[in-house]
């Protein structure tokens, strides 16, 4: 029984060790988060399509685009 013991253990710790199971180990690559703004453009037309669907109102339409305007 115990010359099994030492085989069976040593392959547990591989089987750990191959997939990343132990803490701390980072051996998947993970994932990459990326963070996008929109353009200008992209910002004038989604505002745009606010006002048209009657979202906001003409003259909330002119303040944010005379805002984002001035931002350039």
């Amino acid at each position: 029984m115990k010359k099994y013991l030492v085989p069976a253990m040593l392959a547990l710790c591989a089987i750990l060790l191959c997939g990343g199971c132990i803490g701390g180990l980072n051996l998947g690559g993970g994932t990459k988060t990326e963070v996008r703004t929109p353009t200008l453009g992209q910002q004038l037309i989604d505002l745009q399509k606010a006002r048209d669907s009657g979202a906001i109102s003409p003259a909330e339409y002119d303040a944010k685009k005379a805002e984002l305007l001035s931002k350039k």
